[in-house]
């Protein structure tokens, strides 16, 4: 089961977040890609863009944040933070 916190943030301080789970049939990315339309979905928002740098920073720490730089329309948050959660927590 792999499971997602998601923070919305604005000038350092967290707008919202939530916690989603996966565990369909499929790849790792099909689950994360599940959670992450879930986030978005609760935080009424468009789903990001990855980008290489969001790739590489989610392949080494299992975290990333998305800006403008990965929406197409203006947001009025700062950035989406995603975070892999240990099962355990």
């Amino acid at each position: 089961m792999l499971r997602i916190w998601g923070r919305l943030i604005k000038d350092g301080k967290t707008l919202k977040d939530d916690v989603v789970t996966a565990d369909i049939e499929g790849s790792y990315q099909d689950n994360l890609k599940f959670c992450i339309t879930e986030l978005c979905n609760k935080f009424d928002i468009s789903k990001p863009y990855w980008l290489p740098s969001n790739l590489d920073e989610y392949n080494r720490r299992s975290k990333t944040s998305f800006n403008h730089h990965n929406f197409v329309e203006e947001l009025d948050f700062d950035k989406l933070v995603i975070e892999e959660l240990d099962n355990e927590e």
